[in-house]
C-alpha cells in the first residue's frame, strides 16, 4: 500500500510542476480533507489530495459565475 500512495504522490507533484501556481481554494480544501481522511482511517494524505481537488473546482466555479453575474442572460432584451 505504501508504494501505491509514494507514486501517487510523485505523480501529483510531477503534474503540479507543469501546471500554473493557482492554490485559490486547494489550501483550504486539502486541510479540510486532510482532517477528514485522517478521521476515516488514517487517509490523511489522501484526503489531502482529494480536498485539494475539490477546493479548486469549487473555486473554479465560484468564479465563474462571479463573471457571469455582469452579463445579461442570453435571449433576453434590456432595451427599456
Amino acid at each position: 500500500m505504501k508504494p501505491l500512495i509514494a507514486l501517487t504522490a510523485a505523480a501529483l507533484v510531477l503534474a503540479s510542476a507543469f501546471a500554473p501556481a493557482n492554490a485559490k481554494g486547494c489550501i483550504k480544501g486539502a486541510v479540510v480533507g486532510g482532517v477528514a481522511g485522517h478521521y476515516a482511517g488514517h487517509h490523511g494524505v489522501l484526503g489531502a489530495a482529494a480536498g485539494c481537488l475539490y477546493g479548486r473546482h469549487h473555486a473554479k466555479e465560484q468564479e465563474r459565475q462571479q463573471q457571469g453575474q455582469g452579463q445579461p442572460p442570453a435571449g433576453q432584451d434590456n432595451k427599456l
